[in-house]
Parts: structure tokens; sequence; C-alpha cells
């Protein structure tokens, strides 16, 4: 939905080559006239080998060219197939990116038979948990089987592989993980784990590879909310990493399962830990890893936003007025840290009982943080006591009872995060790239609709680094004359959703944070488009 970025179909390029009319491929100086063929076959005074010879290469030379024909008509019936293909196709809209499949680059190995009507095409989405992959599939279909030739078709699903938007700087544990989900509070007792637990095993239901690092090591809470049959993590003796165990489909690390219990060390030491688990572990390939927070703003929460690229947050709260206060402080410190808060999970929100709806904890902290913060989505969940049980039991709730009603709540939430964090992947990857028509660098922020435009050279000129600026004295090391006006960039990809990272023609690496980029002085004369060569 999931693109990372979304880049035009190739079959668009294939579309171009193939269904171009070749220059008077049809028109009549290319048909033989009848009036030479007759000619040439008129012997006067010839010997009979000799123009029974002639009579062949004739003949020859009419089958040769007519061959032709029919070939390039074949190739042009193949080119305005494909092109009728990738036209129905294009009618179906991804609702996350409001772009066709077409142009998201979804259409991947078309084939058509077009003697026989057959048409075969895969579709790649960017998730396999796509809440929406079955219509699609349906759909596609549709659209193409009702072209008056098409007589079958053949439509494959299927994901893009698992890997992050920028995975060069990532452990070698992490390189392999589309999407990291934390799931916070800031306060103890509001049912945090809870819904990371079961949001992990939705994501698991609606097709997608998921694993959970339990970020809790005063007290963690994964050994007791889920049971599997392995309770001990194993250490690869050849490459010194951990492997992970593994519940209904999952895979799970937490302090608890490290034979220690619970811990009683200082912070430094939490936080070291924290980083060894999360990134010395033999992960694979995940489309989701649910990171389940502990409580507060302090030194392990900072280390996991920066140790890893978060994609987003959700947020999980309680109706009373202290845990919003709590929660204010989670979401702000996401905020600096430019982590999107995609949802807020309000937990034991009310009970039903003699045809009644009860509030025991009162109204409207959910929707205050909503209200006052911006984040989209608000999911209530309310007081069961299965659901309590459940996380007592080894048995998430969603995995005991996938039909009722808690299970369908967190459906919601499942869908949410995969449509979120799809839209965050597509905005952060398209959010500075260069145009070399007019050579500029193009700059739209994730979460802003402004675009503008910024020379290169102006870019390179306003690095902050150690390389260009004097940290202790603050004096620039890197002159104005350093940089060739003309300086293009030869590759930029983003790190995380705060910045990019420009490489330059002298080999430099240039870290550019969307903030620096948004004070830098804007192109107003915007240059013309350069024409690329033929």
């Amino acid at each position: 939905m999931q693109i990372l970025h979304a880049p035009s179909s190739p079959y668009l390029s294939l579309l171009t080559s193939k269904s171009r009319p070749k220059a008077g491929l049809l028109s009549p100086e290319n048909h033989l006239p009848l009036s030479n063929v007759n000619c040439s076959l008129r012997p006067q005074r010839i010997e009979s080998s000799t123009w029974v010879s002639n009579k062949r290469s004739v003949f020859s030379s009419v089958t040769t060219k007519a061959a032709s024909v029919e070939a390039g008509a074949s190739a042009l019936s193949t080119g305005m197939a494909e092109s009728d293909v990738l036209k129905a196709l294009s009618q179906i809209i991804d609702p996350d990116f409001g772009t066709d499949i077409v142009s998201c680059g979804f259409v991947k190995d078309l084939h058509i038979n077009e003697a026989s009507g057959e048409v075969s095409f895969r579709l790649e989405l960017t998730t396999p948990a796509c809440p929406i992959k079955d219509m699609f599939e349906q759909k596609a279909n549709e659209v193409v089987a009702v072209l008056p030739w098409v007589k079958n078709v053949h439509v494959t699903m299927s994901a893009q592989p698992a890997r992050p938007i920028f995975s060069e700087q990532l452990p070698a544990g992490l390189q392999k993980i589309s999407n990291i989900v934390a799931v916070s509070s800031c306060k103890g007792g509001v049912g945090k784990s809870t819904v990371a637990v079961n949001l992990a095993y939705t994501l698991v239901g609606m097709g997608a590879r998921v694993g959970i690092f339990d970020a809790d090591v005063y007290g963690p809470s994964l050994p007791t909310m889920v049971s599997p049959e392995n309770r001990l993590l194993e250490m690869n003796p050849e490459k010194g990493t951990i492997i992970p165990t593994e519940y209904l489909g999952v895979k799970l690390v937490s302090f608890g399962f490290a034979g220690q219990g619970r811990a009683i060390m200082r912070g430094p030491m939490v936080s070291g830990v924290i980083n060894q688990l999360l990134t010395t572990t033999e992960w694979g390939e995940l489309d989701y890893l649910i990171v389940d927070m502990p409580p507060g703003t302090g030194d392990i929460q900072l280390t996991l936003c920066q140790v890893v690229p978060l994609t987003a947050a959700v947020i999980v709260t309680t109706p009373q007025k202290l845990a919003f206060i709590d929660v204010a402080k989670g979401v702000r410190m996401f905020s600096k840290l430019k982590v999107p808060c995609v949802a807020v999970v309000e937990n034991m929100s009310h009970f039903d009982a003699d045809g009644k709806r009860y509030y025991p904890f009162g109204r409207g902290s959910g929707s205050q943080v909503v209200q006052q913060f911006g984040i989209p989505h608000l999911f209530d969940l309310p007081i069961r006591p299965t659901l309590s049980a459940s996380g007592d039991s080894g048995m998430p709730e969603v995995a005991a009872d996938p039909q009722g009603e808690v299970a369908k709540t967190f459906q919601n939430l499942g869908v949410c995060v995969v449509q979120q964090c799809a839209k965050i992947r597509q905005q952060v990857s398209t959010a500075v790239t260069y145009d070399k028509s007019i050579k500029a660098i193009r700059v739209k922020v994730p979460d802003s609709d402004e675009e503008f435009l910024l020379h290169p050279a102006t870019v390179r000129r306003n690095d902050r680094s150690a390389q260009s600026v004097d940290e202790w004295t603050g004096e620039q090391k890197l002159q104005y004359t350093d940089v060739p006006e003309d300086i293009e960039p030869e590759d930029i990809r983003p790190m995380g959703n705060y910045a990019v990272s420009i490489t330059w023609p002298d080999g430099f690496s240039q870290i550019a944070p969307y903030d620096q980029l948004q004070m830098i002085e804007r192109l107003v004369d915007v240059p013309k488009p350069t024409p690329t060569p033929a």
C-alpha cells in the first residue's frame, strides 16, 4: 500500500517502446506494387533454370517483406494489447496513495497471449497485510476481463520484500524490517502491553510477518502474556547473535526470556542491554516489529528512538485525567523525535450491563489527545474480564476469540496501522528528490502541503557537520567558493522520518534534516527544464 515510494510502472516504459507505431509501417509505399511482381515474372529469352532461380528470388523477396509487415503488425498489436490492459488497470485507485495501481508500480510480470486471449500479471503490494488486497484482486480481474479480446485472466498477489526505507546505516539484524512501530503510554498500568501483543497477533492474522520486542527491562510483560514452547533466548555461537523465540507465528524477544527475570541495574546499563537485545537479534524479514515501550520518557525511550528508525507510534491511555497528562508528555517526545503518532487507544473506557453503557473512569481522555495533538484515529477498548484474563493465561485475546468484539476493535487498529505506515513511507520516500530537468532539489516535507525548490549548491554550502563547521568555535570551514555552482547530488536517500542523506560527487555524505532544509534560501526564479536527449 504500500510503497515506500510510488515509481512509475516498468510496463509504462515497455508500453512506450512497443506500442508506438513505426513510421510508415503500414504506409502504401511499403506494400509491394503488383506491377513490379508481374514484370519480374516475364522471362524474355532466359534459360529455364535461370528463370526459376529469379522466380524464387522474387517470391522470397515478396515473402520476406510480407513477413516483415506481419511481424511489425504483430508487434504493434501486442503493444496495443498491453496498452489496453494497463489502461484498464489504471482505473483502480489505491485509496491510501490516491494514485492508480499502474503509476504506483504494483503491476508486475505482465504476459499476454492475444491469440488465445490469455492475460496474466502479478500485483506486488507494499505489504502482505494490505487490508484491501482482495478488492484489488477482484477489481483487476473485472476490469481486464471486460476487454473484448480477453478470454481468461490470471492474477497473482504478492508483496514487496521487507526492507526499511534507509537500511545502510542500520545494524545487520534490523536491515530487513520494513516498519518499526512503538506502542507507548508513558504511564504504567494502562494496558500498553495488552495492546502491543494483540496488535502484533492481529497483523499476523492479516498476513504480515511480525515480531515483538519487549523493551521493559525492569518489568517485562511478554513472558506472562504469551506461552512459547521455548522460553529462553538462544545465542548463535558463530555469529554472536540472538535467536528469538516464537509463538503462534510471532518472533519474540524480551529480557524476561533471557533467564534473568527482572533487572536491577542503573539507567545506562539498561540502555546497553536494550541496545544489545534489539540490534543483535536475528529478526530476519519482518513487515512489522512492534516495540512494547516501557513507561516514561527517559534514557530507554531516547535510546530506542535513536538506535532504530521508528516508523510510527501508537499511544495507549485510559479515561482518567492523570493518564492524559502523562500521555501528553509521550506525544511531545515523539513529536520532537519526528516519530508520527498514528492512533490513540483508550483502554478500559466502558462496560455494558443491564442494557446500559457505563463509564466508570469518566470520558474524554482519548478524544482530548486526538483533538489537542491532531492524531487522526481513536479506538476504544471496553473493560472485559476475558481481555484481562488472556493477558495472564499466555493466550492473546485476538487469538483466543478471533470473532469477538475485542478482536474487531484490534482488526480496525491493525488496518489503521498498516494504512498509516504505508502513507508515511511514501511521504518520506518522496519528501526530497532531485529534478534533473531543472537542476533543482524538490522538497515536500511529510505532513505539509507546501513544495519548494532549493539550489543544490546552496544545500551543500549549508552543511552544518563537523567537516564544514568547527564545532568548538563555530567558524565556517567550508568556504563559498569550495562548492561549484553547477554541483549536482549523486544520490538522495531518506533517513528515518526526519532527514535525508545526500551524496555529492566528491564522496561527501551530507545529513540534511527537514527542519534545516525549510530554513535554507529557496529558489524563486525556477530554471527552464533542460531537454533530455532522445
